[in-house]
């Protein structure tokens, strides 16, 4: 007859070997973006690209000349743009949400509904900006460009709903 304790040792082997084929199965089996277009433009001239209604979630744009480029109504979230140029660029209806924005400038650029919800945007520049609607919600953006960007804030986001004002703390 099997003893209590061999059975006992079975069903712990036999449960442990369970759980590790469920881990297993749940890393594989985990969901990613269907669409997304997780990319690399490090160093790339840009200069006047097309990237309007992609979902680039997550891509690098680090050091990017993206002068005149067009994103319009695209997906960037969690994307990561560093020292980037997208002087003059339609950025219309972009989604930000999340994203590392840091010493990039966006002068002259089209934000026109963009979404900026928790991004960061340190050392940015937004000078002679179209903000109008843009949300920048819980985004960490410097004092300094805040205030320039008061002064002109108006709209209220078709998709979040929230004025650009107070997404920005603007004083009333």
């Amino acid at each position: 007859m099997i003893s209590t304790r061999f059975l006992t040792i079975l069903w712990r082997v036999f449960c442990i070997f369970l759980l590790l084929l469920l881990s297993i199965g749940l890393i594989l089996l985990t969901p990613q973006p269907v669409n997304a277009e997780i990319l690399n433009f490090t160093y790339a001239e840009l200069e006047g690209q097309d990237f309007s209604n992609r979902d680039l979630t997550g891509s690098v744009f680090a050091a990017t000349n993206l002068r005149n480029a067009s994103f319009q109504n695209s997906n960037l979230t969690n994307a990561i743009m560093t020292e980037g140029i997208l002087l003059g660029a339609d950025l219309r209806g972009v989604n930000f949400t999340g994203a590392l924005i840091d010493r990039v400038t966006f002068d002259l650029s089209d934000l026109r509904n963009a979404i900026f919800v928790d991004a960061i945007a340190t050392r940015t520049r937004f000078y002679d900006t179209n903000i109008e609607g843009a949300d920048f919600s819980g985004a960490v953006i410097d004092r300094y460009q805040v205030s320039l960007m008061c002064e002109k804030a108006t709209g209220i986001n078709p998709v979040t709903g929230i004025k650009t004002r107070d997404s920005l703390g603007c004083k009333e």
